[in-house]
């Protein structure tokens, strides 16, 4: 076994790697950018190295810069991570060269498995059912555009070298097919360094069901089960589970054979995934082959009982599978939540800066039978950067069934406190909760059709709203009695304690009288039935859970001016509890209108100007491309939404902006 291992990677995963390590007595480096000096990984390693600037490009995937590393501190292998240098085959032959370990799968599979139309054509060969497309080089635009008509809309169009759902578009016309091309060759180069661009038939209400598959040095090969990853944004995975509430026995098996039968058939040896579209009637198609550790490991981890960190270390030191295909069982259910920093209110764009507050839900066996896991790399005080990916963690639950998951899951959400950036939260406490997500009527398409305007919050039903209304009073009757109690005061000059109030939570008003005994307080309701609460919630308290009429519902607390900021399953209100006579001028009150920025483009997201697509004069029309903003690895693409005229460019290619910083004006 190896005595010190270097983690090529940042974050999240490199926390994750680190973990392992040291249950398994192995001694770690960390590398690190500028940007990254204070990060989490690097407090967790042994030893730390520092490998070059912000971008990646001068740090991280820079491999004579990682090599250097290796070289000071000794490491005998080298686990990657995902992403960065995971799947590059010159990092693993420059390593094997070095006579350093590469934990991961040989060189030839990398290659073979990397290049998306190679991977196809060997995928074909080891009777792996594929996609129609065009596997051959594509020169321009407009040839991708004739290739796409000839394949039929919907195509997909694809980077070679792609991953993480960069460089991948979807066209249902040619001039969408053009553009497509452009945006997804600019992604590949500047994500991979490598521009090829092929195109495939695009399956309509397609599953992204994806296979594990592990192998040793000894020819053993397995498959782990499926993956769900269907719930995408971008092509990028938001929510996955295992296993598959679509997949039968039957299916299971057949998926498994051929992701392996694929595997056999580069040599291939480590952890892997084997990705499939699957349509509505169970037909699968192979997709690619990831030949690293994926994301969305861990619901794999936790319905199998196995730590494929572990395995992969142990299969690079050259030790045999400790089990076979026989005894491989999966048991019961997992879920698992990406908490990104993209602000779900502003079309997920990405956010910056600090957080000035992350406690995450308590990990491990709860009293209910469920397990709660949460995989990051932040830390209270840290800052999420602009050079990397906007991952803050990956939040699992897992059940004994699907729906106990899914609670598990919802509750964590509620016990998650993160402040001081835009995140998804309320988003995937949203999708918890919706019908379709609990019945796993599941699509890759399923957010585009759930959220067709976006998102904009959930919308408290009146059980829901009057639940609040009573955590709002009870809240509200603590600070009063509390301001009442001031020490010294005579005996009757005691402040008294109105019982008649109303409460506002999302435009309704609640009309109450509140009494308290010694198991909690009864908040009797004008219009409707008295409910018993009670909390151990105190002032200055941000999260609390509370039992209303014997349902537990742990809600997050805080001050917003003279009303209260509760936010629980992905509603997110402010309560206000009045008297009577306030809250009657209250309705008086005029309400602030916004400033008008209709004529005026603004920067959606902190990132790069790459280029301005219109100049001051020109006449623009709906759609039309006006610039294009890079951010977190991704290239966004800034379109008119309505006829105007440009009347000033107040930013130029290649400036760094702010959010909602003033791009240009119209007249």
């Amino acid at each position: 076994m190896f005595k010190k291992i270097l983690i090529a990677n940042r974050g999240e995963i490199a926390c994750r790697v680190i973990k392992t390590a040291k249950k398994l007595g192995i001694a770690t480096v960390a590398i690190y950018s500028d940007a990254d000096r204070e990060a989490l990984h690097v407090k967790m390693a042994d030893e730390a190295v520092h490998v070059g600037p912000p971008q990646s490009s001068q740090s991280y995937i820079a491999i004579d810069k990682v090599l250097a590393a290796i070289r000071t501190t000794g490491a005998e292998a080298v686990h990657p991570g995902y992403g960065f240098l995971s799947e590059n085959p010159h990092f693993a032959d420059a390593l094997k060269e070095a006579g350093v370990t590469f934990i991961g799968p040989p060189v030839a599979a990398i290659e073979a498995m990397g290049d998306k139309i190679t991977s196809k054509r060997i995928a074909a060969a080891a009777g792996v059912s594929t996609v129609p497309g065009h596997m051959d080089l594509i020169q321009g635009a407009d040839e991708a555009a004739r290739i796409a008509a000839s394949i039929g809309y919907p195509v997909m169009i694809k980077a070679s070298a792609g991953g993480g759902g960069k460089g991948m578009r979807i066209a249902w016309n040619d001039t969408e097919a053009r553009e497509g091309f452009q945006s997804s060759q600019n992604e590949a180069r500047s994500s991979f360094g490598d521009d090829r661009i092929f195109l495939e038939k695009f399956v309509t209400e397609p599953r992204h069901i994806e296979i594990q598959v592990l192998g040793d040095q000894h020819g053993n090969i397995v498959y782990l089960g499926e993956r769900e990853c269907s719930i995408q944004r971008r092509n990028q995975k938001v929510i996955e589970e295992a296993p598959s509430p679509f997949l039968d026995v039957a299916t299971r098996k057949a998926m498994g054979e051929q992701a392996v039968a694929l595997a056999r058939e580069v040599g291939y040896f480590s952890a892997g995934t084997v990705e499939f579209i699957v349509d509505g009637d169970r037909k699968f198609f192979f997709l690619e082959m990831n030949t690293r550790l994926q994301v969305e490991h861990p619901v794999t981890e936790l319905i199998t009982g196995l730590d494929l960190v572990e395995e992969m270390i142990r299969v690079a030191a050259g030790q045999k599978l400790r089990f076979a295909q026989d005894d491989v069982k999966l048991e019961g259910w997992a879920i698992e939540s990406r908490l990104y920093a993209e602000d779900p209110y502003r079309n997920f764009l990405p956010s910056i800066g600090r957080l000035t507050r992350y406690r995450p839900p308590v990990e491990g066996p709860r009293k209910d039978g469920t397990i709660v896991r949460n995989d990051t790399g932040v830390f209270e005080g840290g800052e999420i950067s602009m050079y990397y990916d906007p991952m803050i963690a990956k939040l699992c639950a897992w059940a004994p069934d699907r729906s106990g998951a899914i609670d598990a899951m919802a509750g964590a959400l509620d016990d998650f406190e993160v402040e001081g950036i835009g995140h998804n939260l309320p988003f995937l406490s949203a999708v918890m909760a919706q019908p379709r997500f609990r019945d796993g009527r599941l699509t890759t398409a399923y957010i585009a059709e759930e959220f067709p305007e976006g998102f904009h919050g959930v919308e408290p039903d009146d059980a829901q709203a009057r639940l609040l209304a009573a955590v709002a009073a009870f809240i509200n009757a603590r600070i009063v009695r509390r301001s009442a109690r001031i020490s010294g005061a005579l005996a009757n000059h005691a402040r008294s304690v109105g019982k008649d109030w109303i409460a506002t939570v999302a435009h309704r008003e609640f009309a109450f009288v509140i009494t308290q005994d010694e198991t909690g307080d009864v908040i009797a309701f004008s219009d409707g039935p008295s409910l018993m609460i009670s909390s151990d919630w105190r002032p200055g308290d941000s999260h609390a859970a509370f039992v209303v009429a014997g349902e537990a519902a742990n809600v997050k607390v805080s001050l917003d001016g003279s009303g209260l900021r509760l936010r629980w399953r992905g509603i997110d209100v402010t309560a206000f509890v009045r008297s009577p006579r306030v809250a009657e001028l209250a309705r008086l009150m005029p309400v602030k209108t916004p400033p008008d920025t209709t004529k005026m483009l603004l920067c959606p997201m902190p990132g790069v100007i790459t280029s301005l697509g219109v100049q001051v004069g020109d006449t623009v029309e709906i759609g039309q491309t006006l610039a294009t903003v890079e951010a977190m690895k991704m290239e966004n693409v800034l379109r008119a939404e309505r006829r105007a005229v440009v009347k000033a460019i107040a930013a130029r290619a290649g400036a760094s902006l702010a959010v909602d910083e003033l791009i240009m004006e119209f007249e």
